[in-house]
C-alpha cells in the first residue's frame, strides 16, 4: 500500500457507501472512470445538492476504488453489506494515510488489548502524536483537527465497526470474510487486514 502525505481533506468527506457501490458496479459493467464522471456532470447520478459537491463525490469515489485492484469488482458485488462496507472502508484507507494510521493506531491497539471501546481522548492523544511527527498536522488549527476527529468517527460507525456514543464509542470487532481477508493479503493489504481484524 502506498503511503501518501497526511491530508486533512476529510472534514469535507463522507463514507459515501452507496455511492462507492455504484461506482463499482458502473465500473465492473465496463464504464471507464471518465465516463462515470461525465455521466455525473450530466446526470447527477449521486443525487448531490450542488455540483460542486457532486464532483467531489464523484473525484473521491473513485479516487478511493482506485487504490484497490480490479479484481475486487466482482467478489465486492457478490459479497454481503457488512463485508462492501468493509471493502469501502479499506479503500478508504488505503487513499487517506492519516486515516489508515488512525485506525491502525488507534482501533487496531484497542481491540489487540482487548478494549472494546475508544474516547474522545483516544483521538486527542492521537492527533497530538502526529502533530509532533509531522510538521504539516502542526500546523494545523484546533477546529481542523476536531472536525477531523468527527469525520473519522462518522466513517468508522457508516462502516459498521463502532457504535454512535457521545463521549466513547464501543468497537464492533468486524468478522472478517475469508475470501475478503485473502483478497487484501494477496494484493498488498496486509496493515489493512490487521487494523480492521485487531492484530499484530
Amino acid at each position: 500500500m502506498e503511503r501518501k502525505e497526511y491530508s486533512a481533506g476529510a472534514v469535507k468527506l463522507s463514507f459515501w457507501f452507496m455511492e462507492f457501490r455504484k461506482a463499482v458496479s458502473m465500473l465492473h459493467e465496463g464504464k471507464a472512470a471518465d465516463d462515470i464522471k461525465a455521466i455525473n456532470k450530466q446526470q447527477n447520478i449521486f443525487g448531490a445538492p450542488t455540483a460542486e459537491r457532486a464532483e467531489t463525490i464523484c473525484n473521491t469515489v473513485i479516487a478511493r476504488i482506485n487504490c484497490l485492484d480490479k479484481s475486487f469488482y466482482p467478489m465486492f458485488l457478490e459479497s454481503d453489506i457488512a463485508t462492501q462496507k468493509l471493502f469501502a472502508l479499506a479503500a478508504d484507507m488505503a487513499n487517506d494515510t492519516l486515516f489508515f494510521d488512525f485506525v491502525y493506531e488507534v482501533i487496531r491497539e484497542k481491540m489487540i488489548v482487548g478494549s472494546n471501546e475508544f474516547a474522545d481522548s483516544d483521538v486527542r492523544i492521537f492527533f497530538k502524536n502526529k502533530q509532533v511527527q509531522d510538521e504539516k498536522v502542526a500546523g494545523w488549527t484546533d477546529v481542523t483537527i476536531k472536525r477531523l476527529g468527527g469525520s473519522y468517527k462518522t466513517m468508522l460507525f457508516e462502516a459498521g465497526m463502532t457504535d454512535h456514543g457521545m463521549v466513547t464509542r464501543k468497537i464492533v470487532r468486524p468478522i472478517l470474510d475469508p475470501a475478503f481477508s485473502h483478497w487484501m493479503d494477496d494484493h498488498d493489504l496486509q496493515h489493512v487486514q490487521k487494523a480492521l481484524a485487531g492484530v499484530r
